[in-house]
Protein backbone atom coordinates (compact mmCIF):
# COMPACT_ATOMS: atom_id res chain seq x y z
CA UNK A 1 0.00 0.00 0.00
CA UNK A 2 1.02 3.99 -0.77
CA UNK A 3 2.92 4.92 2.13
CA UNK A 4 0.70 8.58 1.82
CA UNK A 5 -2.32 6.40 2.56
CA UNK A 6 -0.80 4.65 5.50
CA UNK A 7 0.23 7.96 6.83
CA UNK A 8 -3.25 9.90 6.28
CA UNK A 9 -5.21 11.96 9.24
CA UNK A 10 -8.07 9.69 10.99
CA UNK A 11 -11.36 10.92 10.02
CA UNK A 12 -12.48 13.38 12.72
CA UNK A 13 -16.09 12.98 14.05
CA UNK A 14 -18.55 15.61 14.38
CA UNK A 15 -21.74 17.14 14.17
CA UNK A 16 -23.57 20.27 13.21
CA UNK A 17 -27.58 21.70 13.54
CA UNK A 18 -29.57 22.25 10.95
CA UNK A 19 -29.04 25.53 10.79
CA UNK A 20 -25.01 25.76 10.40
CA UNK A 21 -25.69 22.45 8.30
CA UNK A 22 -28.18 24.51 5.62
CA UNK A 23 -26.10 27.63 5.73
CA UNK A 24 -23.10 25.87 4.97
CA UNK A 25 -24.54 24.93 1.69
CA UNK A 26 -26.06 28.17 0.57
CA UNK A 27 -22.49 29.27 0.93
CA UNK A 28 -20.78 26.54 -1.14
CA UNK A 29 -18.99 25.61 1.77
CA UNK A 30 -20.59 21.95 1.18
CA UNK A 31 -20.86 20.58 -2.38
CA UNK A 32 -21.92 17.75 -4.11
CA UNK A 33 -19.72 16.31 -6.25
CA UNK A 34 -20.44 15.51 -9.91
CA UNK A 35 -20.05 12.01 -9.91
CA UNK A 36 -22.65 11.43 -7.09
CA UNK A 37 -25.61 10.05 -9.09
CA UNK A 38 -28.95 12.53 -9.19
CA UNK A 39 -31.18 13.75 -6.42
CA UNK A 40 -33.87 10.93 -6.62
CA UNK A 41 -35.53 10.69 -3.77
CA UNK A 42 -39.22 10.94 -3.31
CA UNK A 43 -40.41 13.88 -1.46
CA UNK A 44 -42.62 11.19 0.47
CA UNK A 45 -39.18 9.46 1.46
CA UNK A 46 -37.93 12.52 2.02
CA UNK A 47 -41.00 13.59 4.53
CA UNK A 48 -40.14 10.08 6.50
CA UNK A 49 -36.91 11.58 6.84
CA UNK A 50 -37.68 14.74 8.33
CA UNK A 51 -39.98 12.52 10.66
CA UNK A 52 -37.15 10.55 12.24
CA UNK A 53 -35.67 14.11 12.96
CA UNK A 54 -38.74 14.91 14.81
CA UNK A 55 -39.01 12.03 16.41
CA UNK A 56 -35.28 12.17 17.37
CA UNK A 57 -34.43 8.71 15.67
CA UNK A 58 -30.79 8.72 14.39
CA UNK A 59 -30.42 8.95 10.33
CA UNK A 60 -27.15 8.08 9.69
CA UNK A 61 -24.01 9.69 9.08
CA UNK A 62 -22.81 12.16 6.59
CA UNK A 63 -19.35 11.58 5.86
CA UNK A 64 -17.47 14.72 3.88
CA UNK A 65 -13.97 15.17 2.52
CA UNK A 66 -12.60 18.29 3.18
CA UNK A 67 -10.24 19.98 0.92
CA UNK A 68 -9.13 22.73 -1.24
CA UNK A 69 -8.88 20.92 -4.47
CA UNK A 70 -11.85 22.13 -6.52
CA UNK A 71 -13.79 19.46 -8.10
CA UNK A 72 -16.50 19.49 -10.57
CA UNK A 73 -20.03 19.48 -8.26
CA UNK A 74 -23.83 20.27 -8.46
CA UNK A 75 -24.25 24.04 -9.14
CA UNK A 76 -27.97 23.86 -8.74
CA UNK A 77 -30.18 22.33 -5.69
CA UNK A 78 -34.08 22.70 -6.82
CA UNK A 79 -34.71 26.46 -7.36
CA UNK A 80 -31.41 27.78 -5.69
CA UNK A 81 -28.23 28.80 -7.21
CA UNK A 82 -25.17 27.41 -4.93
CA UNK A 83 -22.38 29.88 -5.26
CA UNK A 84 -18.82 28.96 -6.13
CA UNK A 85 -16.61 28.68 -3.01
CA UNK A 86 -13.85 31.19 -2.32
CA UNK A 87 -10.06 30.72 -3.54
CA UNK A 88 -8.27 28.85 -0.58
CA UNK A 89 -11.46 27.88 1.53
CA UNK A 90 -11.89 24.49 2.96
CA UNK A 91 -14.71 22.93 0.97
CA UNK A 92 -16.48 19.92 2.09
CA UNK A 93 -17.29 17.59 -0.62
CA UNK A 94 -20.13 14.82 0.19
CA UNK A 95 -18.71 11.23 -0.33
CA UNK A 96 -21.91 9.78 1.90
CA UNK A 97 -25.28 10.89 2.65
CA UNK A 98 -26.28 12.99 -0.53
CA UNK A 99 -29.41 11.74 -1.14
CA UNK A 100 -30.09 12.37 3.19
CA UNK A 101 -28.68 15.79 3.19
CA UNK A 102 -30.59 17.08 -0.45
CA UNK A 103 -33.60 15.77 0.62
CA UNK A 104 -33.21 18.19 4.62
CA UNK A 105 -31.84 20.96 2.35
CA UNK A 106 -35.34 20.65 -0.30
CA UNK A 107 -37.62 19.97 2.40
CA UNK A 108 -36.52 22.51 4.82
CA UNK A 109 -35.98 25.03 2.53
CA UNK A 110 -39.38 24.21 0.41
CA UNK A 111 -37.48 23.85 -2.69
CA UNK A 112 -38.94 22.83 -6.18
CA UNK A 113 -36.70 20.20 -7.54
CA UNK A 114 -37.22 19.75 -11.66
CA UNK A 115 -36.64 15.65 -12.23
CA UNK A 116 -35.03 14.08 -14.91
CA UNK A 117 -38.13 13.56 -17.16
CA UNK A 118 -39.10 17.09 -16.18
CA UNK A 119 -41.33 16.91 -13.73
CA UNK A 120 -41.22 19.92 -10.75
CA UNK A 121 -41.58 18.37 -7.70
CA UNK A 122 -42.96 20.78 -4.96
CA UNK A 123 -40.89 20.20 -1.18
CA UNK A 124 -42.74 22.86 0.00
CA UNK A 125 -45.88 20.13 0.28
CA UNK A 126 -44.50 18.62 3.15
CA UNK A 127 -46.53 19.05 6.51
CA UNK A 128 -46.16 18.38 10.21
CA UNK A 129 -50.20 16.73 11.54
CA UNK A 130 -49.88 18.62 15.08
CA UNK A 131 -52.49 16.11 16.38
CA UNK A 132 -50.69 12.64 15.10
CA UNK A 133 -49.27 10.40 18.04
CA UNK A 134 -45.79 9.46 18.38
CA UNK A 135 -45.92 5.61 16.79
CA UNK A 136 -48.01 7.97 13.89
CA UNK A 137 -46.16 9.72 10.93
CA UNK A 138 -45.86 13.31 11.77
CA UNK A 139 -44.39 14.45 9.09
CA UNK A 140 -46.75 13.96 5.66
CA UNK A 141 -47.49 15.03 2.53
CA UNK A 142 -50.99 13.51 1.65
CA UNK A 143 -53.53 15.56 3.80
CA UNK A 144 -56.23 13.53 2.52
CA UNK A 145 -58.73 12.24 5.64
CA UNK A 146 -56.36 15.21 7.87
CA UNK A 147 -57.89 18.46 9.48
CA UNK A 148 -55.56 21.03 7.41
CA UNK A 149 -56.40 23.10 10.79
CA UNK A 150 -54.28 20.92 12.65
CA UNK A 151 -50.69 20.35 9.80
CA UNK A 152 -48.71 23.19 8.94
CA UNK A 153 -46.55 23.25 6.14
CA UNK A 154 -42.70 22.64 7.65
CA UNK A 155 -41.26 25.56 6.33
CA UNK A 156 -43.88 27.65 7.88
CA UNK A 157 -43.25 25.92 11.32
CA UNK A 158 -39.29 27.10 11.19
CA UNK A 159 -39.86 30.12 9.18
CA UNK A 160 -43.90 31.02 9.78
CA UNK A 161 -42.98 34.02 12.21
CA UNK A 162 -45.49 34.31 15.28
CA UNK A 163 -48.49 35.62 13.71
CA UNK A 164 -48.84 32.37 11.08
CA UNK A 165 -47.86 30.15 14.54
CA UNK A 166 -50.60 31.98 16.99
CA UNK A 167 -53.31 31.04 14.30
CA UNK A 168 -53.35 27.83 15.15
CA UNK A 169 -55.50 26.38 18.46
CA UNK A 170 -53.40 27.69 21.59
CA UNK A 171 -54.04 23.70 22.66
CA UNK A 172 -51.90 23.01 19.78
CA UNK A 173 -48.79 25.59 20.49
CA UNK A 174 -46.90 23.28 22.55
CA UNK A 175 -46.60 21.23 20.09
CA UNK A 176 -45.89 23.60 17.37
CA UNK A 177 -42.46 24.74 19.97
CA UNK A 178 -42.00 21.18 20.60
CA UNK A 179 -41.42 20.11 16.96
CA UNK A 180 -39.29 23.53 16.20
CA UNK A 181 -37.31 22.93 18.62
CA UNK A 182 -36.85 19.16 17.73
CA UNK A 183 -35.43 20.44 14.18
CA UNK A 184 -33.51 23.01 15.11
CA UNK A 185 -31.78 21.07 17.99
CA UNK A 186 -31.26 17.75 16.07
CA UNK A 187 -27.17 17.34 15.91
CA UNK A 188 -26.40 15.52 12.67
CA UNK A 189 -23.77 13.53 12.69
CA UNK A 190 -20.90 14.17 10.40
CA UNK A 191 -17.24 11.90 9.73
CA UNK A 192 -14.56 14.77 7.93
CA UNK A 193 -12.09 13.14 5.48
CA UNK A 194 -8.89 15.36 6.04
CA UNK A 195 -5.38 15.55 4.03
CA UNK A 196 -5.90 12.97 1.33
CA UNK A 197 -5.85 13.07 -2.82
CA UNK A 198 -8.92 12.39 -4.74
CA UNK A 199 -8.25 9.08 -5.67
CA UNK A 200 -8.49 8.00 -1.92
CA UNK A 201 -11.17 10.41 -1.66
CA UNK A 202 -12.90 8.64 -4.41
CA UNK A 203 -11.85 5.37 -2.60
CA UNK A 204 -13.70 5.81 0.31
CA UNK A 205 -16.76 6.85 -1.76
CA UNK A 206 -16.66 3.60 -3.73
CA UNK A 207 -16.34 1.42 -0.77
CA UNK A 208 -19.23 2.97 0.97
CA UNK A 209 -21.22 2.65 -1.98
CA UNK A 210 -20.89 -0.76 -2.28
CA UNK A 211 -24.02 -1.32 -3.72
CA UNK A 212 -22.86 0.73 -6.55
CA UNK A 213 -21.10 1.29 -9.79
CA UNK A 214 -17.17 2.10 -9.05
CA UNK A 215 -16.32 5.73 -10.37
CA UNK A 216 -14.51 5.12 -13.59
CA UNK A 217 -11.09 6.83 -13.90
CA UNK A 218 -12.68 9.70 -15.99
CA UNK A 219 -15.33 9.89 -13.54
CA UNK A 220 -12.45 10.71 -11.08
CA UNK A 221 -10.70 13.30 -13.54
CA UNK A 222 -13.52 14.41 -14.44
CA UNK A 223 -13.99 15.82 -10.87
CA UNK A 224 -10.01 16.70 -10.41
CA UNK A 225 -9.29 18.93 -13.90
CA UNK A 226 -12.66 20.88 -13.51
CA UNK A 227 -12.03 24.71 -13.61
CA UNK A 228 -15.17 27.20 -13.57
CA UNK A 229 -12.86 30.24 -14.37
CA UNK A 230 -11.02 28.79 -17.02
CA UNK A 231 -14.41 26.99 -18.08
CA UNK A 232 -12.85 23.61 -18.22
CA UNK A 233 -15.59 20.70 -18.17
CA UNK A 234 -13.51 17.57 -19.10
CA UNK A 235 -16.91 15.49 -19.59
CA UNK A 236 -18.15 18.43 -21.68
CA UNK A 237 -14.81 18.73 -23.92
CA UNK A 238 -14.71 15.13 -23.94
CA UNK A 239 -18.62 15.24 -25.23
CA UNK A 240 -17.72 17.91 -27.97
CA UNK A 241 -14.54 15.52 -28.94
CA UNK A 242 -16.93 12.83 -29.75
CA UNK A 243 -19.34 15.22 -31.51
CA UNK A 244 -16.49 15.98 -33.87
CA UNK A 245 -15.49 12.82 -34.25
CA UNK A 246 -18.62 11.33 -35.33
CA UNK A 247 -18.94 13.91 -38.23
CA UNK A 248 -16.26 11.53 -39.67
CA UNK A 249 -17.37 8.23 -38.29
CA UNK A 250 -14.61 7.81 -35.71
CA UNK A 251 -16.80 8.73 -32.80
CA UNK A 252 -15.88 5.19 -31.18
CA UNK A 253 -12.50 6.33 -29.43
CA UNK A 254 -13.19 5.79 -25.50
CA UNK A 255 -12.24 8.15 -23.02
CA UNK A 256 -9.42 5.90 -21.29
CA UNK A 257 -7.47 6.29 -24.63
CA UNK A 258 -7.56 10.02 -24.34
CA UNK A 259 -6.17 9.84 -20.30
CA UNK A 260 -3.40 7.43 -21.79
CA UNK A 261 -2.15 9.94 -24.66
CA UNK A 262 -2.38 13.28 -21.80
CA UNK A 263 -0.52 11.12 -19.57
CA UNK A 264 2.30 9.74 -21.96
CA UNK A 265 2.94 12.99 -23.48
CA UNK A 266 3.60 14.74 -19.78
CA UNK A 267 5.01 11.72 -17.73
CA UNK A 268 5.72 9.28 -20.37
CA UNK A 269 3.66 6.86 -18.43
CA UNK A 270 0.02 5.69 -18.40
CA UNK A 271 -0.84 3.54 -15.46
CA UNK A 272 -3.53 4.60 -13.73
CA UNK A 273 -1.91 5.96 -10.35
CA UNK A 274 0.39 7.98 -12.67
CA UNK A 275 -3.15 9.55 -14.52
CA UNK A 276 -4.53 10.23 -10.64
CA UNK A 277 -0.96 12.33 -10.28
CA UNK A 278 -1.54 14.75 -13.01
CA UNK A 279 -1.97 18.35 -12.02
CA UNK A 280 -5.01 20.19 -13.12
CA UNK A 281 -3.10 23.14 -14.78
CA UNK A 282 -0.83 20.71 -16.80
CA UNK A 283 -4.00 18.81 -18.04
CA UNK A 284 -5.64 21.81 -18.59
CA UNK A 285 -2.99 23.19 -20.57
CA UNK A 286 -2.10 20.55 -22.82
CA UNK A 287 -5.59 19.50 -24.02
CA UNK A 288 -5.70 21.64 -27.11
CA UNK A 289 -3.19 20.50 -28.58
CA UNK A 290 -3.72 16.71 -27.49
CA UNK A 291 -6.91 17.07 -29.68
CA UNK A 292 -5.51 18.17 -32.46
CA UNK A 293 -3.62 15.32 -32.08
CA UNK A 294 -6.07 12.61 -32.23
CA UNK A 295 -8.10 14.70 -34.86
CA UNK A 296 -5.11 14.53 -37.02
CA UNK A 297 -4.18 10.94 -36.03
CA UNK A 298 -7.93 10.06 -37.07
CA UNK A 299 -7.29 12.23 -40.65
CA UNK A 300 -4.11 9.84 -41.19
CA UNK A 301 -5.98 6.65 -40.53
CA UNK A 302 -8.87 7.33 -42.87
CA UNK A 303 -7.05 9.44 -45.44
CA UNK A 304 -3.98 7.32 -46.05
CA UNK A 305 -4.76 4.43 -44.34
CA UNK A 306 -7.93 4.05 -45.79
CA UNK A 307 -10.00 3.28 -42.59
CA UNK A 308 -13.30 4.97 -43.42
CA UNK A 309 -14.64 4.29 -39.69
CA UNK A 310 -13.30 3.61 -36.58
CA UNK A 311 -14.97 0.04 -35.70
CA UNK A 312 -12.84 -1.29 -38.29
CA UNK A 313 -9.46 0.02 -36.29
CA UNK A 314 -8.11 -3.50 -34.69
CA UNK A 315 -7.74 -0.98 -31.67
CA UNK A 316 -8.52 2.13 -30.68
CA UNK A 317 -5.91 2.31 -28.75
CA UNK A 318 -3.46 2.59 -31.65
CA UNK A 319 -4.91 6.31 -31.60
CA UNK A 320 -2.52 6.65 -28.63
CA UNK A 321 0.83 6.30 -30.25
CA UNK A 322 -0.14 8.05 -33.43
CA UNK A 323 -2.10 11.17 -31.40
CA UNK A 324 1.68 11.05 -29.63
CA UNK A 325 3.31 11.71 -33.18
CA UNK A 326 1.00 14.05 -34.58
CA UNK A 327 1.40 15.90 -31.14
CA UNK A 328 4.70 16.32 -31.53
CA UNK A 329 4.71 16.75 -35.17
CA UNK A 330 1.78 18.43 -36.11
CA UNK A 331 2.88 18.23 -40.12
CA UNK A 332 2.53 15.30 -42.29
CA UNK A 333 5.27 12.46 -42.10
CA UNK A 334 8.02 12.15 -44.46
CA UNK A 335 8.39 9.33 -46.75
CA UNK A 336 11.07 7.61 -44.79
CA UNK A 337 8.42 8.59 -41.52
CA UNK A 338 5.46 7.01 -43.30
CA UNK A 339 6.96 3.91 -44.12
CA UNK A 340 8.27 3.19 -40.60
CA UNK A 341 4.48 4.49 -39.42
CA UNK A 342 3.13 1.78 -41.78
CA UNK A 343 5.32 -1.04 -40.37
CA UNK A 344 4.45 -0.22 -36.64
CA UNK A 345 0.66 0.14 -37.52
CA UNK A 346 0.29 -3.98 -39.31
CA UNK A 347 3.08 -4.98 -36.54
CA UNK A 348 0.70 -3.86 -33.93
CA UNK A 349 -2.30 -5.04 -35.68
CA UNK A 350 -1.50 -8.34 -36.52
CA UNK A 351 0.74 -9.10 -33.58
CA UNK A 352 -2.15 -8.55 -31.33
CA UNK A 353 -0.45 -6.07 -29.54
CA UNK A 354 -2.60 -4.18 -27.33
CA UNK A 355 -5.02 -7.19 -26.09
CA UNK A 356 -2.78 -7.21 -23.19
CA UNK A 357 -1.01 -4.91 -20.65
CA UNK A 358 -1.97 -2.39 -22.13
CA UNK A 359 -0.69 0.78 -20.61
CA UNK A 360 3.21 -0.75 -20.60
CA UNK A 361 3.43 -1.56 -23.90
CA UNK A 362 1.67 1.85 -24.83
CA UNK A 363 4.90 3.38 -22.60
CA UNK A 364 7.16 1.63 -25.11
CA UNK A 365 5.82 2.39 -27.98
CA UNK A 366 6.35 5.91 -27.33
CA UNK A 367 10.00 5.50 -27.46
CA UNK A 368 9.63 3.78 -30.89
CA UNK A 369 7.84 6.49 -31.93
CA UNK A 370 10.36 9.35 -30.43
CA UNK A 371 12.66 6.81 -33.06
CA UNK A 372 10.45 7.66 -36.42
CA UNK A 373 10.05 10.75 -35.42
CA UNK A 374 13.89 10.68 -35.45
CA UNK A 375 13.69 9.02 -39.00
CA UNK A 376 15.18 6.11 -36.94
CA UNK A 377 13.59 2.30 -37.63
CA UNK A 378 13.31 0.69 -33.64
CA UNK A 379 13.16 -2.67 -33.21
CA UNK A 380 10.60 -5.16 -32.47
CA UNK A 381 10.50 -7.70 -30.15
CA UNK A 382 7.29 -9.73 -31.13
CA UNK A 383 7.50 -11.33 -34.66
CA UNK A 384 4.31 -11.19 -37.33
CA UNK A 385 3.75 -14.14 -40.23
CA UNK A 386 2.84 -12.82 -43.36
CA UNK A 387 2.41 -16.33 -44.50
CA UNK A 388 -0.81 -17.07 -46.52
CA UNK A 389 -0.96 -20.32 -44.91
CA UNK A 390 -0.66 -17.95 -41.21
CA UNK A 391 -3.57 -16.41 -42.67
CA UNK A 392 -5.70 -19.19 -43.39
CA UNK A 393 -5.32 -21.11 -40.03
CA UNK A 394 -5.74 -18.05 -38.13
CA UNK A 395 -8.84 -16.54 -40.05
CA UNK A 396 -11.39 -17.24 -38.15
CA UNK A 397 -14.17 -14.73 -38.32
CA UNK A 398 -14.74 -12.87 -35.79
CA UNK A 399 -15.57 -8.89 -35.78
CA UNK A 400 -13.88 -8.37 -32.50
CA UNK A 401 -10.54 -10.03 -33.38
CA UNK A 402 -7.98 -7.27 -33.82
CA UNK A 403 -6.27 -9.93 -36.28
CA UNK A 404 -9.90 -10.15 -38.24
CA UNK A 405 -10.25 -5.90 -38.04
CA UNK A 406 -6.91 -5.62 -39.58
CA UNK A 407 -7.59 -7.71 -42.78
CA UNK A 408 -10.89 -5.83 -43.17
CA UNK A 409 -8.89 -2.72 -42.91
CA UNK A 410 -6.56 -3.99 -45.60
CA UNK A 411 -9.84 -4.64 -47.50
CA UNK A 412 -11.64 -0.88 -46.46
CA UNK A 413 -8.38 0.09 -48.39
CA UNK A 414 -8.58 -0.91 -52.15
CA UNK A 415 -12.50 0.68 -51.11
CA UNK A 416 -14.43 -2.38 -52.38
CA UNK A 417 -17.15 -1.69 -54.68
CA UNK A 418 -20.34 -3.39 -55.56
CA UNK A 419 -20.86 -6.69 -57.31
CA UNK A 420 -23.52 -5.51 -59.49
CA UNK A 421 -22.93 -1.92 -60.54
CA UNK A 422 -19.18 -0.81 -59.40
CA UNK A 423 -20.79 2.03 -56.79
CA UNK A 424 -18.48 2.38 -53.78
CA UNK A 425 -19.73 0.36 -50.80
CA UNK A 426 -21.28 2.61 -47.68
CA UNK A 427 -19.19 1.18 -44.70
CA UNK A 428 -20.73 2.50 -41.37
CA UNK A 429 -20.03 2.34 -37.61
CA UNK A 430 -22.86 1.24 -36.68
CA UNK A 431 -23.03 -1.92 -39.65
CA UNK A 432 -19.57 -3.40 -38.11
CA UNK A 433 -20.50 -4.08 -34.53
CA UNK A 434 -20.62 -7.80 -34.86
CA UNK A 435 -20.06 -10.57 -37.74
CA UNK A 436 -23.62 -10.53 -38.53
CA UNK A 437 -23.36 -7.30 -39.93
CA UNK A 438 -24.76 -5.91 -43.50
CA UNK A 439 -21.49 -4.73 -44.43
CA UNK A 440 -19.74 -8.67 -44.53
CA UNK A 441 -20.72 -11.14 -46.58
CA UNK A 442 -19.24 -14.74 -46.95
CA UNK A 443 -18.61 -14.45 -50.17
CA UNK A 444 -18.43 -18.43 -50.69
CA UNK A 445 -22.18 -18.68 -48.33
CA UNK A 446 -22.45 -20.22 -45.46
CA UNK A 447 -25.70 -21.94 -46.43
CA UNK A 448 -24.19 -23.58 -50.11
CA UNK A 449 -20.90 -24.88 -48.34
CA UNK A 450 -22.75 -26.70 -44.83
CA UNK A 451 -24.51 -28.63 -48.02
CA UNK A 452 -21.51 -29.79 -49.22
CA UNK A 453 -20.03 -30.74 -45.33
CA UNK A 454 -17.33 -28.19 -44.91
CA UNK A 455 -17.05 -27.49 -40.81
CA UNK A 456 -18.02 -24.33 -39.52
CA UNK A 457 -14.20 -23.15 -39.04
CA UNK A 458 -13.41 -23.36 -42.63
CA UNK A 459 -16.69 -21.47 -43.55
CA UNK A 460 -16.32 -18.64 -41.17
CA UNK A 461 -12.79 -17.91 -42.40
CA UNK A 462 -11.85 -13.87 -43.08
CA UNK A 463 -10.56 -14.74 -46.36
CA UNK A 464 -14.22 -16.16 -46.89
CA UNK A 465 -15.30 -12.29 -46.64
CA UNK A 466 -16.40 -9.34 -48.87
CA UNK A 467 -17.53 -6.28 -47.70
CA UNK A 468 -20.72 -5.30 -49.54
CA UNK A 469 -24.03 -3.26 -49.03
CA UNK A 470 -26.92 -5.07 -47.64
CA UNK A 471 -29.08 -5.27 -50.93
CA UNK A 472 -27.04 -7.33 -52.35
CA UNK A 473 -26.03 -9.66 -49.44
CA UNK A 474 -29.63 -10.12 -48.46
CA UNK A 475 -31.53 -9.87 -51.49
CA UNK A 476 -29.46 -10.50 -54.12
CA UNK A 477 -26.80 -13.34 -53.16
CA UNK A 478 -28.62 -15.02 -50.13
CA UNK A 479 -27.07 -18.96 -50.50
CA UNK A 480 -26.65 -18.99 -54.50
CA UNK A 481 -23.27 -20.70 -55.23
CA UNK A 482 -20.44 -18.20 -56.30
CA UNK A 483 -20.52 -19.37 -60.18
CA UNK A 484 -24.55 -18.75 -59.95
CA UNK A 485 -24.69 -15.07 -58.62
CA UNK A 486 -21.53 -14.25 -60.48
CA UNK A 487 -22.78 -15.10 -63.66
CA UNK A 488 -25.74 -12.72 -63.25
CA UNK A 489 -23.53 -9.97 -61.98
CA UNK A 490 -20.80 -10.73 -65.01
CA UNK A 491 -24.15 -10.37 -67.40
CA UNK A 492 -25.18 -6.76 -65.75
CA UNK A 493 -21.88 -5.78 -65.03
CA UNK A 494 -19.39 -4.79 -67.62
CA UNK A 495 -16.76 -3.37 -65.05
CA UNK A 496 -16.86 -7.04 -63.21
CA UNK A 497 -13.48 -7.44 -62.80
CA UNK A 498 -12.48 -4.27 -61.93
CA UNK A 499 -15.01 -4.63 -58.74
CA UNK A 500 -13.69 -7.74 -57.67
CA UNK A 501 -10.01 -6.75 -57.47
CA UNK A 502 -11.44 -3.66 -55.44
CA UNK A 503 -12.06 -6.96 -52.99
CA UNK A 504 -8.30 -8.93 -53.71
CA UNK A 505 -10.31 -11.45 -56.16
CA UNK A 506 -8.15 -10.62 -58.66
CA UNK A 507 -8.97 -13.24 -61.34
CA UNK A 508 -12.55 -15.32 -61.52
CA UNK A 509 -10.80 -17.95 -63.36
CA UNK A 510 -7.62 -18.55 -61.29
CA UNK A 511 -9.48 -18.30 -57.98
CA UNK A 512 -12.29 -21.29 -58.92
CA UNK A 513 -15.04 -18.90 -58.40
CA UNK A 514 -16.80 -20.21 -61.82
CA UNK A 515 -16.69 -24.17 -61.06
CA UNK A 516 -17.03 -23.46 -57.00
CA UNK A 517 -13.92 -24.62 -55.74
CA UNK A 518 -13.68 -23.20 -52.63
CA UNK A 519 -10.30 -24.49 -51.49
CA UNK A 520 -8.47 -23.24 -53.78
CA UNK A 521 -10.45 -19.75 -53.84
CA UNK A 522 -9.26 -19.28 -50.12
CA UNK A 523 -5.71 -20.19 -51.20
CA UNK A 524 -5.41 -18.09 -53.68
CA UNK A 525 -7.38 -15.15 -51.34
CA UNK A 526 -4.80 -15.84 -48.91
CA UNK A 527 -1.92 -15.43 -51.30
CA UNK A 528 -3.72 -11.81 -51.89
CA UNK A 529 -3.93 -10.58 -49.05
CA UNK A 530 -0.43 -11.82 -48.15
CA UNK A 531 1.29 -10.24 -50.59
CA UNK A 532 -0.39 -6.87 -49.76
CA UNK A 533 0.47 -6.72 -46.26
CA UNK A 534 4.46 -7.44 -47.53
CA UNK A 535 4.23 -3.89 -49.35
CA UNK A 536 3.16 -2.69 -45.54
CA UNK A 537 5.30 -4.58 -43.40
CA UNK A 538 9.00 -3.74 -43.35
CA UNK A 539 10.76 -7.37 -42.60
CA UNK A 540 12.75 -7.96 -40.00
CA UNK A 541 15.24 -10.51 -38.09
CA UNK A 542 12.95 -10.79 -35.50
CA UNK A 543 10.30 -12.28 -37.97
CA UNK A 544 12.63 -14.51 -39.68
CA UNK A 545 13.38 -15.94 -36.36
CA UNK A 546 10.76 -15.65 -34.21
CA UNK A 547 7.75 -17.31 -33.69
CA UNK A 548 4.72 -15.46 -34.38
CA UNK A 549 1.81 -15.87 -31.75
CA UNK A 550 -1.27 -17.45 -32.66
CA UNK A 551 -4.28 -14.72 -33.16
CA UNK A 552 -6.88 -16.91 -32.12
CA UNK A 553 -7.24 -15.54 -28.34
CA UNK A 554 -6.33 -11.59 -29.60
CA UNK A 555 -9.68 -9.28 -29.12
CA UNK A 556 -10.12 -5.84 -29.54
CA UNK A 557 -8.56 -3.24 -26.75
CA UNK A 558 -7.91 -4.44 -23.12
CA UNK A 559 -8.54 -1.48 -21.63
CA UNK A 560 -9.04 -2.15 -18.00
CA UNK A 561 -5.84 0.24 -15.99
CA UNK A 562 -2.96 -1.36 -14.54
Amino acid sequence: MDDNRLSMALPTPSHSRYTTLLSDIEKGEIKIPQFQRDFVWTIQKSAALLDSVIKAYPIGTFIFWDTKDRLRSVKNLGNVKLPDPKDGDIVSFVLDGQQRLTSLFATLKGLKVKRANGVLEDFSEVYVDLTSNADEQIVITDLTDRDPATCIKLADLLYGGLKKLSAYPETLHPKLDEYKERIQSYDFSIIKVRDVPIDVATEIFTRINVGGKPLSLFEIMVAKTYDEKLEFDLAERFDELIATLQTVEYETISDATILQLISLILRNDCKRQTILTLAKPEFIETWSKVIDGIERAVDYFSGTYRIPVSQLLPYNTLLVPFGYYFYRHPDKPDAEQRALLEDFFWRCSLGGRYSSSVESKLAQDIKRIDLILEGKSPDYDWAIDLSPEFMIENGWFNAGRSFVKAILCLYAYHEPKSFNDNAKVNIQNGWLKQSNSKNYHHFFPRAHLQKKGVEEYRINNVLNITIVDDYLNKRKIRARPPSDYMTEFNGSNGSLKDAMKSHLITDLDTFGVWNDDYELFIKQRAEAVSAELKKRVIIRDVDAHGQALSTNDFEEDATTFE
